[in-house]
């Protein structure tokens, strides 16, 4: 029995036909023009709400499909396969950064107001954590909202924020306690347009399709019911939601390494050399076996973290093995594609010289490989327990 048909029914393959045909015919085509505008336009996200692609995995309450997390699998590795990492970012950013927390700890008067129009896509939002001297280090946040009567005034600033200039919302992790550290962090839903709310785009090395930002806050009012659960609670919010920001980079990383892997033996198997097609020359076989082996081994322990997920399991330590392992591959796999090609993996022209440049984000972004071996050193080594509170 094959890996996929193990954990994925006859109705997650016919979605996954069904995804893979609304993208080729209305996505891929203007896939080049929107990396060169470094954005996509509204009515992407329009039409992404109306195929229920935002909502996968939402309550049907507020227009969800609760459907299995081996659809968000599926979803995932489809978008992989359009080579957009950038695209991909933004369009799952939404639903599972901004719109995960809201779902999670939000109240029903914030779900109706942000998670209701999320999953039409008439909205979007982004997630608005790191900022210029604090990543994972989320403790070390120094934006404040100052509660004043009715409102939390907002002040300090956020970077690195995928959908940050252009999304209609952001949640934004706040200190309401500055003195207790990691015990001060809340999360505040702040409406874009609210006054005092400033952004610029990033010039990035990879990911151009995607809206990459910094965000300020200059006095910013928010009113209190847009606090996302309890005061003084973020940073319990943020630890539990990393687990699925994880488990999503570990299924797109190892779904754009075997992508890569397929598109190079295409070539492979046209392109000759020395009188016969580069597939058979022993040097890249045996190099193609060693990257087919590594990934379909990763993809497997990845599918068992995902049914993890399905299970509701708080699996942090298989998360970031999946997260750590899987960016790894990926880049390291893209790397050795692109030598492939020889001259032409280094022509825009050729899909993998993007993938080149967009793979390189994955063992940074989400927590840096750094951040993840030292994670799980500490629950192999140490013996430390990760809970949510």
């Amino acid at each position: 029995m094959s890996l996929t048909s193990y954990y994925l029914k006859g109705e997650h393959q016919l979605f996954r036909q069904e995804l893979r045909n609304f993208l080729q015919k209305e996505i891929v085509p203007h896939i080049d023009q929107w990396e060169k505008e470094q954005e996509i336009p509204r009515w992407v996200w329009k039409k992404f709400g109306e195929m229920g692609y935002f909502g996968l995995s939402y309550p049907q309450k507020y227009g969800g499909l609760d459907a299995d997390f081996f659809y968000t699998v599926v979803f995932l590795e489809e978008l992989a396969r359009i080579n957009s990492a950038g695209f991909g970012a933004s369009i799952g950013a939404h639903p599972f950064l901004a719109c995960s927390h809201i779902n999670a700890y939000g109240s029903d008067a914030l779900k109706e107001k942000y998670l209701a129009p999320s999953m039409t896509g008439d909205i979007f939002g982004c997630m608005a954590v790191s900022e210029p001297i604090a990543g994972s280090d989320v403790a070390n946040i120094r934006t404040t909202a100052v509660r004043k009567g009715d409102v939390y005034v907002v002040n300090g600033s956020k970077t690195f924020i995928t959908n940050g200039v252009l999304s209609d919302f952001i949640v934004a992790a706040v200190k309401t306690k500055p003195e207790a550290k990691a015990g001060g962090l809340s999360m505040l839903v702040i409406d874009r347009k609210s006054k005092g709310v400033s952004a610029n785009k990033l010039n990035k090395l990879g990911w151009h399709a995607s809206d990459t930002g910094e965000i300020f806050f200059d006095q910013v009012e928010v009113p209190v019911e847009n606090l996302v659960g309890q005061e003084n609670w973020g940073f319990y919010y943020i630890m539990d939601r990393f687990q699925l920001e994880r488990i999503i980079m570990a299924v797109s990383g190892v779904a754009t390494a075997e992508y890569a892997l397929e598109y190079s033996l295409e070539y492979m198997s046209q392109r000759e050399a020395f009188g016969r097609k580069i597939n058979q020359f022993q040097v890249l076989r045996h190099r193609i076996a060693d990257l087919a082996s590594e990934v379909e081994a990763l993809k497997t322990f990845i599918y068992h973290v995902a049914q993890l997920q399905c299970d509701g399991k708080y699996a942090v330590k298989e998360a970031s093995m999946a997260k750590l392992l899987a960016t790894e591959l990926s880049d390291k796999a893209v790397y050795q594609c692109l030598q492939f090609f020889g001259g032409y993996g280094f022509i825009e022209d050729f899909k993998i010289a993007r993938m080149f440049r967009d793979s390189r984000v994955g063992t940074i972004g989400g927590g840096s490989s750094e951040i993840m071996r030292e994670i799980i050193a500490k629950m192999v080594i140490d013996n430390i327990s990760y809970k949510t509170k």
